[in-house]
């Protein structure tokens, strides 16, 4: 699968030669959280060439990481799943992820912010249990971007999988939530809670939707691991 080899029999410079090529534990990360399209991938790895992407998922492939199948909904689209092999991986994604919550310090951690990202991460964690039993939408506003990435809705439906806009899908909001993407970020990664920030994060609208925002929210899956480097 690389250019190159390290040349060793030892199993951990095999899997890396592998798996440590550019994106592709990032692509096995997006693969274990849920995403089988095409552009569902893209979404989940949105500064990832789309020449890139197709290329690592064909040596994924090769290597019997990934299978390729027509969706059974639609025919015509390849869906791309985790063989035994690939779902072997999640544990490895896990330990990476934990390491790099635990390790990375904060500013780095920081750093490269990406509000599609982001809202793509919330709208699969996203908890609608404390919410009503009815479509909810949250029109999460980062006034400091440019107006094309400013505004984000998450529409949650108790008939269908919550589903993120970044154009007005035209319905009512219950809730806005105004606040810039380091302070979202940081609430979504674990780094702070809603109410460390309260001051820093504006809340319009349904209040008890409001008052649940921690619960609803639905974290990162390695926010629950503390930093040991800040």
């Amino acid at each position: 699968m690389t250019l190159g080899s390290y040349g060793q029999f030892c199993p951990v410079a095999m899997a890396a030669e592998m798996l440590c090529t550019r994106w592709t534990m990032v692509l096995v990360r997006e693969m274990v959280a849920g995403s089988t399209r095409f552009n569902d991938l893209r979404r989940g790895v949105p500064r990832m060439s789309p020449s890139l992407l197709s290329q690592r998922l064909k040596e994924l492939e090769a290597a019997g990481v990934v299978i390729r199948t027509p969706a059974a909904d639609e025919p015509a689209v390849q869906e791309y799943r985790l063989t035994e092999a690939g779902r072997d991986l999640q544990t490895v994604v896990e330990a990476f992820g934990i390491w790099g919550q635990k390790w990375i310090e904060t500013q780095a951690t920081l750093k490269n912010l990406d509000p599609s990202l982001l809202m793509w991460d919330m709208r699969r964690n996203l908890d609608p249990s404390p919410m009503p039993a009815r479509r909810i939408v949250v029109n999460f506003r980062y006034p400091e971007l440019v107006e094309a990435r400013r505004n984000w809705w998450l529409v949650v439906d108790p008939e269908a999988e919550v589903d993120i806009c970044s154009t007005d899908p035209g319905f009512d909001v219950d809730l806005w939530v105004t606040t810039d993407l380091r302070t979202m970020t940081a609430i979504w990664m674990g780094l702070n809670s809603v109410s460390d920030v309260s001051d820093k994060i504006q809340l319009d609208g349904d209040p008890a939707i409001a008052r649940t925002m921690q619960t609803w929210l639905g974290l990162s899956p390695f926010a629950a691991q503390s930093k040991l480097v800040h």
